[in-house]
């Protein structure tokens, strides 16, 4: 049966990285060496159809909005921790630079979304679980 050798010092500072996010796991890969922290009984939600997608006449409106947080990758979008979590954020809700709005998942690592600035949240472009392109609007800070 073949050793495993752990830095026992990283998998602490994944795990304090999981705790401060929120996330639900977080993966680190190094040369040949990987170590995925995972928060125990995490469920991912499924997709939802695409009949519940926004229109594509609110993306392109959405799209052009300068206020506007944009995906910086292809994934899917969640708008809290875990499915049974409260969400990151919501309409009306004050936000401080570098706060975390969503996270989004690509590639099976969580990627958390922060906040570009301060202000207040006008509008939530995405719903949880939705499939999201690069570029894509996800929420509108104001």
């Amino acid at each position: 049966m073949p050793k495993f050798d752990v830095d026992d010092d990283l998998v602490r500072r994944l795990s304090a990285l999981l705790n401060e996010t929120g996330l639900g796991e977080i993966e680190f890969a190094e040369g040949e060496k990987r170590i995925r922290v995972t928060r125990g009984g995490v469920a991912v939600a499924a997709p939802l159809p695409a009949s519940q997608a926004p229109a594509a006449s609110t993306l392109a409106a959405a799209e052009k909005n300068e206020n506007a947080v944009a995906a910086p990758m292809v994934g899917t979008v969640y708008l809290a921790p875990q499915p049974d979590a409260k969400p990151f954020t919501s309409v009306g809700a004050k936000v401080k630079a570098g706060d975390t709005l969503a996270i989004i998942e690509a590639m099976k690592v969580m990627n958390p979304i922060k906040a570009p600035k301060g202000g207040t949240v006008a509008e939530i472009l995405v719903q949880s679980g939705q499939p999201v392109e690069f570029g894509q609007s996800l929420l509108v800070i104001e």
